[in-house]
């Protein structure tokens, strides 16, 4: 079972596409994810699954990079809730989105990091813990960064309740995470446990939920000419540009700065996703760029460490042959 599941969290770019397929060829298999249970929306309850999940696999020495490189994750939280919200108008501006895709757009770039960014810092060897950290510091401000800027950029022109997001974020992520965080503190055992089959829960759950946004979108998407696609790889792509370049003004290390591009390019598209249909409800189409852009990003994040480990560390990297040195007395030491 751990071998299972340890594949399906490996190989979560795959699934998503899958399951971007299914909800695009069979359209009503996952309708059951925008319904109810006893009331309950079942996608809030998987959102709060991931989100349990990323607390149980958090502690407090997450947050001890604050304290030891205070600069470092400054910088990088004004570029996580500033470039791609940025990015966000510019794009649909210019490509003049309905106000349904405006939304789901901005909405993708004004939520924090995703959990899938510091899988891709470890295997493109970039600086791991400001990773881990960034995500950490960017979900738990997100109940006050996402509203407000997600209010500032549609808020004149498209009704919404910032309040009622700022709410909703609280029960969807912040409460689960610190859940999470509990058992991990008073049941290490359990946690330790159940780390090995987290990646699986949270690539399922966001499958789940890819399958279900596109489903219930599928003759949208069709007419939309592909405009959907073309936005969300500009944005996620421009993203990883941008952090790249704000990581070098900033005057960061090689691997600081892949840390950064991959932290900013790749966003919690799932609570986009969430997001859209809770506040969102009159405008079905909003869901889909975070839909879109969860299946996206697991690919081209994949790619971009192929590129890095295989090429632009080793040409561009100065400590590269030092740390490449290291690795080889200890395997643990480039870590």
């Amino acid at each position: 079972m751990k071998k299972v599941c340890a594949l399906i969290g490996k190989y979560f770019g795959v699934l998503a596409v899958i399951f971007l397929i299914i909800g695009m060829t069979l359209p009503t298999s996952f309708s059951w994810v925008l319904g109810k249970v006893g009331g309950v929306s079942v996608l809030s309850v998987l959102l709060g699954i991931i989100m349990f999940g990323m607390g149980m696999t958090m502690s407090v020495h997450d947050f001890a990079l604050v304290l030891k490189r205070p600069k470092d994750v400054f910088f990088g939280a004004c570029a996580q809730y500033l470039v791609m919200p940025f990015l966000a108008y510019v794009l649909s501006t210019l490509f003049h989105l309905d106000p349904a895709l405006t939304v789901g757009v901005v909405l993708v770039g004004t939520c924090p990091g995703g959990t899938s960014s510091n899988v891709i810092t470890f295997m493109s060897k970039g600086d791991v813990p400001l990773s881990v950290t960034m995500t950490s510091v960017s979900t738990l401000i997100s109940p006050i960064m996402t509203p407000l800027l997600t209010y500032l950029i549609i808020g004149q022109r498209i009704s919404f309740d910032p309040v009622g997001m700022f709410l909703s974020i609280l029960q969807i992520v912040i409460v689960p995470i610190a859940l999470g965080l509990v058992v991990k503190s008073f049941l290490p055992k359990l946690a330790d446990t159940a780390t090995d089959y987290l990646p699986a829960v949270s690539s399922l759950a966001i499958s789940f939920l890819i399958a279900g946004i596109i489903g219930a979108s599928r003759d949208a998407i069709l007419n939309s000419s592909g405009i959907i696609l073309l936005v969300v790889i500009l944005h996620n792509c421009l993203g990883y540009a941008l952090g790249f370049f704000i990581g070098h003004l900033c005057g960061m290390s090689w691997k600081k700065m892949v840390a950064l591009s991959i932290e900013v390019g790749m966003q919690n598209s799932g609570l986009a996703t969430g997001l859209a249909k809770a506040h969102f409800a009159s405008l079905p189409m909003a869901g889909v760029p975070g839909a879109v852009f969860s299946a996206w990003h697991n690919i081209s994040g994949a790619v971009l460490a192929y590129l890095y480990v295989n090429y632009l560390n080793k040409r561009f990297d100065s400590n590269y042959e030092a740390d490449q040195k290291a690795a080889a007395v200890s395997p643990t030491a480039a870590h």
